[in-house]
Formats: C-alpha cells, sequence, structure tokens
C-alpha cells in the first residue's frame, strides 16, 4: 500500500458532510497529505462516521449547516489558506464558494447543490433550479471574483469530475486509433474540433455497479452504496442531458433554457423513471437511468464549435447509471410508494461480499463505433487500497483526495 505523502499542507481543512464519501476520503486525505489531524475538521448534520474520526482523533461537530447559520458556524473554522471540502447535501455549493472567495479559503465539491427544499420549490421555475441553473449561477461567479481569489474546484468528484478528463484521453485515443495521431489539444476549442473531426455524436457517461450484500434490502428501506439521500434527489429531479447539434427529432416533453450556454435540455419527468440503453466493457448491455448529472451539460459545452457565433457541433451527452440490484429494488418500491422515501435508509459498506462498480466515458458516432475509456474497479481491489469504503466511493473519495 502506498504510504507516500505527496504534499505538505500548512492551513486548517474542513470537511462539511461525513457520508460514505466523507468517510472513505479521510484516511486517504491523512496518509497521502502531510497535515496534524488536529488541524482537520469535520462539520456534519448527524454522527455516522462519528467512530471513524475518533479512530483517526479528528474533531467531529454534529452541526447542520443552514441559509442562517453557516458563516456564524464556518467563521472560527476557516480564515484565508485554509481549505473548504463541501461533501454534503442540501448545503449551498453556491453560497459555500462565495463564502470561501470572500475569506481568502480554498474549496472542492463533487456537485453543485441547493439549500435544503431547492430542489422541490415550486417558486422557482424547473429551469432555474435543474443542474443547468445551479451551474449557471457557479459560472456567474467567475466574473464576480476575478483576481486574487482562491482556488475553487466544483463538482469534481468522479462523475462529475474524473469523467471530464476520461473523455479527453478517450479521445486521444481515439485520434491515434483513426487519424494515427495523438497530439495533445492545447485549448478548449481544439478539444472541441478534435471531437467534432473524429466524428463523436454521443457520449454516455456509463455506469454499472454489481456490487453485492448480504443482508440485502429488506422491506421499507432504502439501501446504496453511497448517499442514499444523493441520489434519491438527484433521482427525483428531472433528467437532463447535453444536447446535440446533430439530433433530429426533439422529445415530447423535452424543455430548453432560455438563458445561459444552452448546451442542454431537460424533460418534464424525474431521472428515475427514464431509462437509456448503454454499454460498460464487464457488464456489456444495460439498461441504466438517465439521471441528472452536471458532467452531462459541462462536457457538451465544453466540446462546442461555434463559427460566426452559430452553433456549428456539438457531441449529445448524458448519465447512463444502473445502481446495484438491491438499489433498484429500492427504487421500484419507492417509486410504488409515490416516491415516498422510508425512514430506514442505509448504505452498503461491510455488508458487500463482491461486485465491482464500472464507471467510464462511452464515446460513439466515429468511425470505430464506440469506445468506452474508464475505471473497472472490484469490492476486493477497494478494500485493499484504503480502509472504510467500497468500490463506489472510493473512485470519488481518491479523486477528491488528490485535487486537495
Amino acid at each position: 500500500m502506498n504510504e507516500k505523502k505527496h504534499v505538505k499542507f500548512g492551513g486548517r481543512l474542513v470537511i462539511v458532510g461525513f457520508g460514505s464519501v466523507g468517510q472513505g476520503s479521510l484516511p486517504l486525505l491523512l496518509r497521502h497529505i502531510d497535515m496534524p489531524a488536529e488541524r482537520v475538521a469535520i462539520l456534519t448534520g448527524d454522527t455516522r462516521g462519528i467512530e471513524e474520526a475518533k479512530h483517526f482523533g479528528i474533531k467531529f461537530n454534529v452541526k447542520p449547516l443552514t441559509r442562517e447559520n453557516y458563516k456564524s458556524v464556518l467563521d472560527p473554522l476557516l480564515a484565508k489558506g485554509d481549505f473548504l471540502l463541501n461533501l454534503s447535501v442540501e448545503v449551498s455549493s453556491v453560497d459555500l464558494i462565495e463564502y470561501c472567495c470572500k475569506r481568502g479559503v480554498m474549496y472542492l465539491d463533487t456537485c453543485i447543490e441547493p439549500w435544503l427544499g431547492g430542489y422541490y420549490d415550486t417558486s422557482v421555475s424547473a429551469s432555474r433550479r435543474s443542474n443547468y441553473g445551479l451551474r449557471e449561477e457557479v459560472l456567474r461567479l467567475r466574473k464576480k471574483y476575478t483576481s486574487g481569489a482562491p482556488t475553487v474546484i466544483p463538482t469534481h468528484g468522479a462523475n462529475p469530475g474524473l469523467i471530464s478528463h476520461w473523455v479527453k484521453q478517450g479521445l486521444i485515443n481515439l485520434s491515434r486509433d483513426i487519424r494515427k495521431r495523438a497530439a495533445k489539444p492545447e485549448s478548449r476549442e481544439d478539444w472541441a474540433r478534435l471531437a467534432m473531426q473524429l466524428g463523436v455524436k454521443t457520449i454516455h457517461c456509463s455506469e454499472r455497479d454489481t456490487q453485492v450484500a448480504n443482508p440485502g434490502k429488506r422491506r421499507l428501506e432504502f439501501v446504496n452504496t453511497w448517499s442514499v439521500d444523493g441520489f434519491v434527489g438527484e433521482g427525483s429531479q428531472p433528467c437532463e442531458l447535453g444536447w446535440g447539434s446533430h439530433e433530429k427529432h426533439f422529445p415530447r416533453d423535452g424543455k430548453q433554457h432560455k438563458y445561459g450556454c444552452k448546451a442542454a435540455i431537460y424533460l418534464t419527468r424525474p431521472g428515475a423513471s427514464v431509462r437509456v440503453r448503454s454499454w460498460t466493457p464487464l457488464e456489456g448491455c444495460f439498461h441504466g437511468f438517465l439521471i441528472t448529472h452536471g458532467e452531462a451539460i459541462s462536457i457538451s459545452d465544453y466540446l462546442t464549435v461555434r463559427s460566426n457565433k452559430k452553433v456549428v457541433y456539438r457531441p449529445t451527452c448524458h448519465y447512463a447509471y444502473h445502481p446495484c440490484d438491491n438499489t433498484i429494488l429500492s427504487l421500484h418500491e419507492y417509486a410504488g410508494k409515490n416516491w415516498a422515501l422510508p425512514e430506514n435508509k442505509r448504505i452498503l459498506m461491510d455488508e458487500i461480499y463482491d461486485g465491482a462498480d464500472e464507471l467510464g466515458a462511452l464515446l460513439m458516432g466515429h468511425a470505430k463505433g464506440a469506445y468506452w475509456f474508464g475505471s473497472r474497479l472490484t469490492i476486493h481491489e477497494a478494500r485493499k487500497l484504503a480502509p472504510f469504503n467500497n468500490a463506489t466511493s472510493l473512485q470519488v473519495a481518491e479523486i477528491g483526495r488528490a485535487h486537495v
């Protein structure tokens, strides 16, 4: 096991949220970053993970952040040069990013979240409370905080995050195979032109989780290999996808956004009710859920080619997610109960005895037909690499560790 310290960090680190990804990230952070445990603090909404925090000697504070208290709670914990790692749900990413920019605090999260209830606030249009709308809010902060602002990296876990790097590597590999050239593009425009020249029409962020557990799902219980609340939140949102310039038929219940980059559309159905056909190497073909994810929007936007301000190329991009079979049973029960979440929730961890999580970028429409580039991690490999993890959480946790 690699115990190498990659960097020394002299500031304080505050981890907001300590679910499965937070618990999986902590041992990696302490293993590879030269930083004493007394300068790390956990701020979370419940006692999940408290025993792990005690094991590593980390301060554990049960204090849910709200719109009203987040500044007063964070003020004693963070100052210029410190780091906020946001792994929470139902805490506004936009407000935390702006807070960090004003105080000179570095920031990283794995998705853009609104405050509690933000996904279901009918006083706000469906477009504005979508992942597209949340992303546009974050992008507006770039113009507000230009010079002297601290490093801010939003939406960079496994997906969204690492998946975008896999798309780029996939494009380089395809260029080598199809055009016999593998030069790395040097700008956003170069990447977009490469995708267009290769003929890439559709990109699936395809994921198949085959982890199995004993005991499995019980009646009136929702189980998952990562945050139940996070998955239910995004699965209940309208499904979203980057909309390609080659598409000829617009979905009957599709809606377009009237602001921003206009690289994506949304459907008036929750993502957990929409199936798409996709593929991963070990599983082969499968039917996944078209769950809204930030990378579906950002990848399509990033790979857009314009001429005289008119879009001439853009790939379709969306998430295609088949969670573990126990979660499929949970979803079936959840939908059957009129989308009412049961009180009993469980994240599968120690009870997992076999299976893997495959996650990668499936690039389609080019001369080779289809090409997949990504990660295949078994539960057995994950346990050898890091404690307090399963095959799903480790893929997210490792990327968070690398960025910090």
